[in-house]
């Protein structure tokens, strides 16, 4: 089994292209890709986000096939 990668909010805001200042509102208001604090800092389980990012996908095609 391979390890974990653990993403920082500046790893992910790069990743998916959104302002780091979104993803700390999401993460207050409970949307979001998933994340947790590690050692005093946020992160994000890779998997989390790639998970997230095919929900939002899955979602995306129901809206527009309906």
């Amino acid at each position: 089994m391979a390890a974990e990668e653990y993403l920082t909010t500046n790893e992910v805001s790069k990743k998916i292209k959104i302002p780091t200042g979104t993803l700390r509102q999401w993460r207050h208001r409970g949307f979001g890709p998933s994340s947790f604090r590690l050692g005093g800092s946020i992160r994000y389980r890779l998997s989390a986000l790639e998970e997230w990012i095919a929900d939002q996908e899955r979602a995306e095609r129901g809206r527009v096939s309906a």
